[in-house]
């Protein structure tokens, strides 16, 4: 069989898309630790050390979210030791104007995160936000999907 240039230039190509995809988390992983910045511009760093996080990664699920959250009132995340992560990198930036003034009105603090990659091994179902279990050194106990439209938080941040 003849392997020209071509051939070369596809596998070379294949192999490094291939590559740049991250593994999904599971069960027993670490959530590797990344930055952000909260509703108010204020740096959001995750590590290890917090029960529960959720991470939004569509911008309707991701605001029926934060109304079931507000729901709960203030310090309900910090009561039990969880982070809400919001994934905005697809948000268009006129969007972003309008959106960020309403997300400072909710009690919650809202990490937004706005490139693909930070949450790129998050696993995720449309319509849901990703609800991790983490032990304290942040390995993943367990991976639940929450449809904030459907389904009461308490069911998964108990």
């Amino acid at each position: 069989m003849k392997i020209n240039n071509c051939s070369y230039l596809v596998l070379g190509v294949w192999l490094l898309c291939g590559s740049t995809h991250a593994a999904q988390l599971a069960v027993g992983d670490i959530v590797p630790a990344f930055s952000a910045k909260d509703q108010f511009g204020n740096d959001f760093n995750f590590t290890n050390g917090v029960h529960y996080l959720l991470i939004a990664t569509e911008m309707a699920c991701g605001k029926s979210a934060n109304h079931k959250l507000a729901e709960q009132g203030a310090g309900f995340l910090e009561k039990n030791q969880a982070e809400y992560v919001l994934d905005i990198h697809s948000m268009p930036a006129i969007a972003r104007f309008f959106a960020l003034p309403k997300m400072r009105k909710y009690p919650q603090r809202i990490a937004l995160v706005e490139t693909a990659e930070t949450l790129a091994a998050i696993p995720a179902q449309p319509n849901r936000v990703t609800v991790l279990a983490l032990t304290l050194s942040g390995h993943v106990q367990k991976i639940s999907y929450w449809d904030p439209n459907q389904e009461a938080i308490a069911e998964y941040v108990p």
